[in-house]
């Protein structure tokens, strides 16, 4: 008959394992935030204080608070199953997010709360557990609570979650470079709670109050990744989808084509969602983002699907059905939303490129006689200059016959060697920065005479062909007053 044998772990080898799990201090940070908003906290604070003899990073909040005895359980590794039914606000999962998030940055966790005034607080340190190999925990007395830097801010109904021993934080830097390296990881924090938790920020989230949040006294604005506040955004129809008894629900976007955007939006939008990384779908669990710029490998990314986001909202009672992982960074849809979702996917694509193409097409409708013509058949598509551009017909009337047909020659050779792939790439990441012409004012006079000249040949001098010309070259976009001026004041 087999034999039974109890093989427990290592509590020193796996609590240091437990540290690699994967977290950056951006998914840290939200994991801990998970619980503050669970326990119904309207403000939510993070300080991170390197001055400090002995650093820290703290994160406060206004949540219901708890016992010593539910502090406790809070701190046991796999508390509660992640088979377990939970209240529909609760965002945690598998019972470990606040000490593996925790681990991952620091070596000694605090976390100090108060009920009705009442403080409770307990502390693992990894550096005891690596020397006893036991999972020892620390409950801490009064006056070592006191010593806690910004314990005068906990209020009398909440939580505070302090990292010390900060090994992962500074990456072994010191002075000023180390800062540095904190700074430009609080930047990142800043940008990834504006996304995750931008339908709380907002307070459009019906299950939740509205909730504010700061890092060191700098508050968050939420980041919506579908542009809603702007009206040339595509709102198409909401589908539902029923897994396990529960409903799904699925909204397409198409966002509006960069020239839709002001100048400061555009800004705002493309240093935190880059347009073509950061397409596909925003799979949300109770209003939470937990994962996005995936198609689920249903259609690869692309300029075809650029402008489309597809907003998924589920429910924590699907857990399991969409294979949430520890971070809750990973989600995998089931196959009747998969299968639904493959379907819109096909309906936004054509949407998202007829944005693209829609804007070209106007810009060519706009102006009788573009410089460049598109020429599309059956099986392929190509740009050439339009040799009947007002100002290509007065060069070549100024020419022999020969010169003519070595000009034309030139110009057909230029287009065919239009670097299509640089242009494209260039324009895809970042179509604003894609500048073709920068002018000052005495070199926009100095055009402008020598266009006149070459329109005078063919008698087309005129204020209405003048402008017309002028817009088709677009190299005067940026100079319209200049123009404006140069025209009022008789061409000369």
């Amino acid at each position: 008959m087999a034999t039974e044998h109890r093989l427990p772990p290592s509590a020193s080898s796996l609590s240091e394992s437990m540290r690699d799990l994967g977290y950056s201090l951006e998914t840290a940070i939200a994991d801990i935030i998970d619980n503050s908003i669970s326990a119904k906290a309207t403000k939510i604070d993070v300080f991170c204080n390197l001055a400090a003899d002995n650093p820290s990073l703290c994160i406060i909040d206004n949540g219901s608070g708890m016992t010593a005895e539910n502090l406790l359980l809070a701190l046991t590794h796999g508390a509660m199953s992640p088979k377990a039914k939970r209240l529909s606000t609760d965002l945690g999962r598998f019972g470990l997010g606040l000490k593996t998030a925790s681990f991952s940055q620091c070596r000694q966790l605090t976390v100090i709360t108060s009920q009705e005034d009442k403080i409770s607080a307990a502390q693992w340190d990894l550096d005891l557990v690596d020397q006893r190999d036991d999972w020892i925990i620390t409950v801490l007395e009064d006056h070592e609570i006191r010593d806690f830097e910004f314990i005068e801010r906990l209020p009398s109904n909440g939580a505070m979650v302090v990292w010390r021993k900060l090994d992962r934080l500074f990456e072994d830097m010191s002075g000023v470079r180390r800062d540095e390296v904190v700074n430009e990881k609080l930047n990142l924090v800043e940008h990834h709670l504006a996304l995750v938790f931008h339908r709380f920020l907002a307070g459009e989230f019906k299950q939740f109050s509205k909730i504010t949040m700061r890092i060191n006294g700098h508050g968050i604005v939420p980041f919506d990744p579908f542009c809603r506040t702007n009206k040339a955004t595509q709102l198409m129809p909401e589908e539902k989808v029923v897994v396990d008894g529960a409903i799904v629900k699925i909204q397409p976007f198409i966002l509006p084509h960069h020239s839709k955007l002001s100048a400061a939006d555009y800004n705002f939008y493309q240093n935190r969602s880059d347009f073509i990384s950061n397409q596909g779908a925003y799979v949300y669990r109770n209003g939470r983002l937990m994962a996005w710029g995936d198609w689920f490998r249903l259609v690869p990314k692309g300029e075809a699907t650029k402008l489309a986001r597809v907003q998924i909202d589920f429910p924590n009672t699907l857990d399991e059905s969409w294979t949430i992982d520890i971070k809750k960074s990973r989600a995998r849809p089931p196959l009747a939303v998969r299968a639904r979702l493959r379907q819109i996917i096909a309906r936004i694509t054509g949407s998202s490129t007829r944005v693209h193409r829609g804007r070209g097409k106007k810009l060519f409708d706009e102006i009788n006689a573009p410089l460049w013509e598109r020429y599309a058949d059956q099986d392929n598509v190509r740009y050439a200059v339009n040799m009947k551009h007002p100002l290509i017909e007065s060069i070549i009337k100024g020419l022999s016959t020969e010169q003519a047909e070595i000009l034309i020659t030139v110009l057909e050779v230029l287009a065919s060697s239009l670097p299509v792939e640089m242009i494209y790439s260039d324009y895809s990441i970042s179509p604003r920065d894609l500048v073709q012409a920068r002018l000052c004012e005495e070199e926009v006079v100095s055009k402008l005479k020598s266009l006149k000249e070459v329109l005078d040949i063919s008698g087309l001098l005129g204020e209405a062909a003048f402008r017309e010309v002028l817009r088709s070259t677009r190299l005067f976009e940026q100079h319209s007053d200049i123009v404006e001026k140069y025209i009022e004041e008789g061409f000369t």
